[in-house]
């Protein structure tokens, strides 16, 4: 299954919200971190910001800041208001009646199965679990991403463990 990204710019601007939780934060400010187009992100935010996810204050000193805390926010949730449907083949759509095998077709129950199995996951997912506060993801000097996971040791001192990714 894929998400339009629709839904990946508004998971990206709740998580960059969370882990700004400290200050409030422009669209502009998301919107540079991300490298995406301002324009459509203001759409993204309108929508957060109607359905209570996001606050917007206006004003000089205005900004954008989490409705809700990050353990309340569900995925699932997220997602289901994003995407404006989930046919994940041209038979879920109902005006559409172009498929020959329709009539006698066990995939579509086994789409449907997939695509709940889908939501299912996100439905168990809050974006509190992905504000880890234990990794920092960074970039090698040859692009690549690296991870550094700190870990507690009995002196209570955080010793970097890098792990690079292929």
């Amino acid at each position: 299954m894929r998400l339009t990204t629709y839904t990946d710019y508004a998971l990206r601007t709740l998580m960059f919200l969370a882990l700004n939780r400290d200050k409030l934060v422009t669209i502009q400010d998301i919107a540079d971190a991300h490298k995406i187009a301002k324009n459509h992100l203001t759409k993204v935010v309108h929508q957060l910001s109607s359905a209570g996810l996001i606050e917007s204050l206006r004003g000089r000193n205005g900004g954008l800041k989490l409705g809700k805390e990050p353990a309340d926010i569900n995925v699932g949730d997220v997602v289901r208001l994003t995407e404006h449907d989930f046919f994940i083949a041209e038979c879920f759509d109902i005006n559409n009646k172009n498929c020959i095998y329709s009539s006698s077709c066990a995939l579509k129950g086994v789409l449907n199965r997939a695509t709940s199995a889908f939501l299912d996951v996100l439905d168990g997912v809050t974006l509190d679990s992905f504000l880890q506060k234990d990794v920092v993801r960074t970039k090698a000097k040859d692009g690549k991403p690296v991870t550094v996971h700190f870990k507690q040791t009995s002196y209570k001192k955080k010793e970097a463990a890098v792990s690079r990714k292929s």
